[in-house]
């Protein structure tokens, strides 16, 4: 019997027997939908994470302030006055793997103007080695360099969104901004880039185009802020290419330890374990996924053999017929394996839509991203066909099996 004959000849029965077919697809189905849905949703969680961490650099250390209530702040500065430019120069003479040691501080912008419009947007002060440092692309004009930073020259580089706010369809580079009550010219605008806030194991990264960055020694000379807060919002440590994240991580908060006398007013995020632990997370994830999509594919798999035997039962006399005209026994049993493989293949092919069409409302509705793969469908498409073709082998052995005389006796 020939490939082709055999396939027809299944597809022929699948649609003289519609609903039964379609019923004992739905295992198939469901279990093809849940592992392309699983799928998408982990690869999604991963680009996204991906992506915080080429946003904070993997080689990088990033030492953070932390956030505390009045209260609890007020205790904590009469042990330490938070992250500083003294952590800053303390880590540049006392851990040699540190490359680069560059701080941030975030002020709070109560107004920000242009002589066209207004915008709200974050503003931070930060060095001329910054953009390099957390994988910042300039799309017009440059960002502020060292002659900037050591002059305190009111320069400002802006995101996309706050750009356009400001400015609108004219030109940017060469404008003027007022935040709070100082004059800044714009000398460069960032590539434009998704708003919202990600993270990965609690640590979140703005992702808004809504910034404003100025240079650092610009922000902490005209621009007050609160004295309980800590003089820096952060640090970024580029390591070199001789030392590890980690170990950097572990000197620096060994240092900073000191320098605080114990006041842990601050936190060191080392990106690329933050990696590590979201990929563990997600292999977590992966594994109950799997198995509920595992069980969904079992049930299906039960649901074809449960069918292939009836039909086995029903096709008694037919089978017998066929038996005594010269099929072979490997016809039968090869007809039976077609049966089963075309239930399992359209149960997936059904399963692969419903995954997609999941992946596709998860995005939608949840605003998580989603990665619908090629390997993901060809996976769970070939694990569906793999589990229906098993399920579909013991009734194909027991139908080729049987006595053709004995067949025919059967009504």
């Amino acid at each position: 019997m020939r490939v082709s004959d055999a396939l027809i000849a299944a597809l022929e029965n699948l649609r003289a027997h519609k609903l039964r077919s379609a019923l004992t697809m739905l295992g198939m189905m469901f279990g093809v939908g849940a592992v392309i849905s699983m799928l998408a949703i982990g690869a999604g969680a991963e680009q996204d994470a991906l992506a915080i961490i080429e946003k904070m650099g993997v080689r990088n250390v990033v030492v953070r302030a932390k956030s505390f209530d009045p209260d609890e702040l007020e205790q904590l500065r009469k042990k330490s006055i938070g992250v500083s430019q003294r952590d800053v120069d303390a880590i540049r003479e006392a851990v040699p793997e540190a490359e680069i040691v560059v701080p941030r501080l975030e002020i709070e912008p109560y107004k920000i103007l242009s002589a066209t419009g207004k915008t709200e947007s974050t503003v931070f002060g930060v060095s001329h080695l910054h953009a390099g440092l957390v994988n910042k692309t300039i799309a017009e004009g440059r960002f502020f360099d060292a002659l900037d930073e050591r002059q305190h020259a009111q320069v400002c580089v802006l995101g996309a969104a706050a750009r356009e706010d400001l400015f609108g369809v004219d030109p940017a580079v060469g404008g003027r901004v007022k935040v709070n009550d100082v004059w800044l010219e714009v000398v460069g605008v960032f590539d434009g880039e998704p708003a919202g806030e990600a993270s990965i194991d609690g640590v979140s990264v703005a992702t808004s185009d809504r910034e404003i960055y100025l240079p650092f020694t610009t922000a902490s000379r005209k621009f007050e802020r609160d004295p309980l807060e800590s003089p820096l919002e952060e640090i970024v440590v580029r390591c070199s290419e001789a030392g590890s994240p980690p170990e950097v991580a572990a000197l620096v908060d060994a240092l900073l330890d000191r320098l605080h006398g114990g006041a842990r007013d601050y936190e060191v995020i080392v990106p690329e374990a933050l990696l590590d632990q979201g990929r563990q997370t997600q292999r977590i994830f992966d594994i109950v996924m799997g198995c509920i999509a595992g069980i969904s594919l079992l049930v299906g798999g039960i649901g074809i053999m449960n069918i292939m035997l009836a039909s086995v039962l029903e096709q008694t006399r037919a089978i017998g017929i066929h038996r005594a005209v010269g099929a072979r026994r490997r016809d039968i049993r090869f007809q039976f394996l077609a049966t089963s493989f075309s239930l399992s293949f359209v149960g997936g092919l059904a399963g692969v839509a419903l995954g997609v069409g999941i992946a596709h409302v998860v995005a939608v509705s949840a605003g998580w991203p989603t990665v619908v793969t090629t390997a993901s469908i060809a996976l769970s498409l070939g694990v569906s066909v793999f589990v229906g073709v098993v399920s579909g082998l013991y009734p194909a052995m027991r139908a080729a099996a049987l006595n053709p005389i004995e067949a025919l006796r059967e009504d």
